[in-house]
Formats: structure tokens, sequence, C-alpha cells
């Protein structure tokens, strides 16, 4: 993504905003990801992220450099995994089921957050007859300069669409990421061992996908109809203003 925006023009102050919110996402959502695992996992039996001291918010505990420069490039990465020993649930694939889902999950519930605040600067514009904000796009009124709060609400958009990227990229159902092991949790076991003797080819071929970038090209529809669908529904708690 900061590459593209670099394509596409836009200003250092976009692209230092872009930065910001890369940087807030892995120093604050990352760690939250993480540990939305760790702690899904300790609720359900399992210890391991708690005597690993990965029940933590400290982001240095969950810092990956590769995935954090991989974000920065192109909107979405990883970090460091929670270790999680499913044979500690005393129902395995229950508990495979909550702790993967428990991460992305996280990601929205943040986008959704970002919605809320977006529409929460919309109501107040629009009462005192200013400019609206709505899906990615600034609607100044006529002469109206919207100074600092413009880069505010560009920096809402960039934080709404990385942790939509980031649950989407998450759900897929490819190992190592979270969605494979909400598949495994209602596949035959015969079939999760074939899977897993392939882990290592599978994950180096989705490192090569994120890296060309193809996979933020694949991805990008499914993005767009989230961070749509999360506008609107976080706008109707102030329909009544508009």
């Amino acid at each position: 993504m900061l590459i593209q925006l670099i394509r596409e023009g836009f200003d250092i102050f976009s692209v230092l905003i872009y930065i910001l919110s890369v940087l807030m996402i892995i120093f604050l959502i990352n760690p939250i990801h993480e540990c939305a695992h760790g702690l899904a996992a300790y609720k359900l039996g399992d210890r391991t992220a708690k005597n690993m001291g990965r029940l933590t918010l400290n982001p240095l505990a969950h810092l990956d450099y590769m995935g954090a420069i991989i974000m920065l490039i192109i909107g979405f990465g990883w970090a460091k995994p929670v270790p999680v020993n499913f044979n500690n649930f005393k129902k395995p694939r229950l508990g495979m089921f909550i702790t993967a889902l428990a991460g992305p999950l996280s990601n929205l519930l943040a986008a959704v957050l970002g919605g809320l605040i977006v529409n929460t600067i919309n109501t107040v514009m629009v009462k005192n007859g200013n400019y609206i904000y709505y899906n990615g796009e600034l609607y100044y009124d006529l002469g109206y300069d919207p100074g600092f709060m413009k880069y505010v609400l560009m920096f809402l958009m960039f934080f709404i669409m990385i942790n939509i990227c980031l649950a989407v990229f998450n759900l897929l159902p490819i190992p190592p990421l979270d969605g494979s092991k909400i598949l495994m949790s209602f596949l035959p076991n015969r079939i999760i061992y074939k899977i897993s003797g392939y882990e290592m080819y599978i994950s180096i071929a989705l490192f090569v996908i994120v890296v060309s970038g193809a996979a933020a090209n694949l991805l990008y529809p499914v993005q767009e109809w989230l961070y749509d669908g999360i506008l609107k529904l976080t706008a109707l708690p102030f329909s009544w203003a508009w």
C-alpha cells in the first residue's frame, strides 16, 4: 500500500499518516490480536502462552520484523504467533476453532471502533455545516478548509482498512493462517495430518504470494465490501443527525 500511495502521487503528509497508522497496528493492534489468541486458549485450559510470557500487550513480545516491514509496504503482514497446545483443551476441535477465530475477530472489532469514531466526527461536522467523510472520501463545503482534521480522518481510513486486511488475510484457510485452524477444526484427523506434512511448503508459497502483491489484489474486492459495510453499519447509530 505504501508503494501504491507513492505511485498515485499522494502528498508527503498522507504517506506519513499511513506510516503512523501502520505503526499503531504493529505496536497496539497486533499485540491485541495475539493476546486474543492466547487469552482464548488460556480460558479454554491451555496455559502455554501464559507460561511463555505472551499474554502481554508489550509489542516487543509479539514483534516479527519481517512481518512488520511487509505490513508497512503492502498493508498486511504478521506478528509472532502465540504458541497454543490444542491437546490441553477439553474439547480440542472447539478450542481450536475459538482460539483461531479470536485473532481476526479482534481486528474486525478494531475496524468497527474506527468506524464509530469516523461517524462521530461526521455527526459533529454535519451539525456544524462543514463537511462529511464517507466511504473513504472527503466532501468539502465550498470554500471550507478542513485543515488538520483531514489527516485525522485519513488516519482512521487507513486504520480501518488495514484491520480489515489483517482479518480477511488471516481468515484464509491456508496454513499457517488462522483460517486453516478454523477449517481443521471441522476436518477428519487423516486429512489434518496430510495437510500438516506439507505445511512448510505451503507457508513458503504463501510468503511468495504475499510479497509479490498477488494476495492484496485477490483480496481487494472483499476488503472494499467490508470497508463499505463497516462504515455504513457504524453510521446507523448516528442516522438521527443526518
